[in-house]
């Protein structure tokens, strides 16, 4: 009787001899392998390379060690009291009622800590919205799942999404071993001088979003119809990357910033490139393309915008993004499948492209749909036709 009884518990220890090695080394590579699976590790904020930042990061150090003051003066007591006033000691416990002087102390002391707190908090929070007296504004704009950027005083806007190297690795476990910006990094940068108050306005096309620099000391949401701003003053040149913090759908881990900070003369020979860029863009799509050429770019573009939900070979996920391969769209009336490129469709996520893509672009991509990807059409597109449907 005894045997059946304890059986179990038997095979229990059994099993569990005869798994202890396993079980070793199970132990062993979570001891061992943070420093494996952590890109990066740190016990405390950055002090980052603005003056909002390094206010930030003074009124953070600020309260943490007014915190470790009051935990060393309370678990002091506490330590103190339970050694040289335990019963084996002979202490005696007074027995009271209730101490005006006591509740004073515990009512008054914190009183007083909150409120020589609240004076430098407040001075942080009032400096970190105040975007008064800006050189230069920069309009952020939210898509799923890209950043527009618009430089409201020189003209010039462009979006910004997951460069190729990272979307293509999410693929590939090597190709993603061996990139260390992985899902860090962009096709277009937030270029930035230094040296100047830069005013930034927040918004949103579509969800909620979150423009979040770490370095910068800026995090601010983009809300559908609402404008939200903030501002830094970058002191030193460097690349320095963020993240939208906001969960805004699938593809929210997929949506990074990159911000690169160059010196003022630097930085207005980037602007001068990106208008002679906007003006060979413009003069593109005023002339006749041939379909080599259309090809080529519309698959540069379908990678860029349309790959993450229709998949790279034009599948789709079933019941979830639909095929562009043999879909009634791209194999459909060409009028359709331009509208539908321009103005996306309600109630989908199906997005408009019609403002984040000029005129070459569009004519490119839908020449590629309708020709590549297991479809064969063989009618073309230009940038004409799109500029007229708009």
């Amino acid at each position: 009787m005894l045997g059946k009884r304890f059986s179990p518990h038997l095979s229990f220890i059994s099993h569990l001899k005869k798994n202890l090695s396993l079980i070793k080394t199970i132990l062993l590579s979570l001891i061992f392998t943070p420093q494996l699976v952590h890109a990066e590790y740190g016990l405390n904020l950055p002090k980052g390379v603005t003056s909002i930042s390094r206010d930030i990061y003074g009124l953070h150090m600020l309260i943490f060690w007014v915190c470790v003051g009051i935990a060393v003066l309370v678990f002091g007591v506490m330590i103190w009291s339970m050694i040289f006033h335990r019963k084996s000691r002979g202490a005696v416990a007074s027995n009271f009622h209730e101490s005006t002087a006591v509740e004073l102390v515990w009512t008054l002391v914190p009183l007083a800590v909150l409120i020589a707190i609240a004076f430098p908090a407040t001075k942080v929070l009032i400096d970190l919205e105040n975007t008064e007296k800006a050189d230069m504004t920069v309009k952020i704009t939210g898509y799923q799942w890209k950043w527009q950027y618009e430089y409201m005083d020189e003209g010039v806007s462009f979006f910004s999404s997951l460069n190729k190297a990272s979307s293509d690795a999410t693929r590939d476990d090597a190709a993603r071993a061996k990139n260390p910006n992985y899902l860090l990094d962009v096709d277009n940068r937030l270029v930035l001088p230094t040296g100047k108050r830069i005013r930034f306005l927040m918004t949103s096309n579509d969800v909620i979003h979150s423009w979040w620099v770490r370095d910068l000391g800026v995090k601010q949401d983009a809300n559908p119809g609402f404008i939200n701003d903030s501002w830094a003053k970058i002191d030193v040149p460097g690349v320095y990357r963020g993240q939208c913090a906001e969960l805004c759908g699938k593809d929210h881990g997929f949506m990074p910033i990159v911000v690169e900070a160059k010196s003022e003369a630097d930085y207005k020979a980037w602007i001068g490139e990106q208008k002679e860029r906007q003006k060979a863009a413009a003069a593109a799509g005023d002339r006749e393309w041939s379909k080599d050429e259309l090809m080529a770019q519309g698959q540069k573009v379908y990678s860029g915008s349309c790959a993450s939900c229709h998949g790279v070979t034009g599948q789709g996920i079933p019941g979830v993004f639909p095929a562009i391969t043999g879909s009634p769209i791209a194999s459909g009336d060409i009028k359709t499948h331009i509208n539908i490129v321009l103005n996306g469709k309600a109630g989908t996520a199906m997005q408009a492209f019609g403002k984040q893509l000029n005129d070459s672009d569009l004519a490119a991509v839908i020449t590629y749909e309708r020709n590549a990807l297991g479809n064969s059409k063989g009618d073309l597109v230009q940038p004409s036709t799109i500029k007229s449907a708009r």
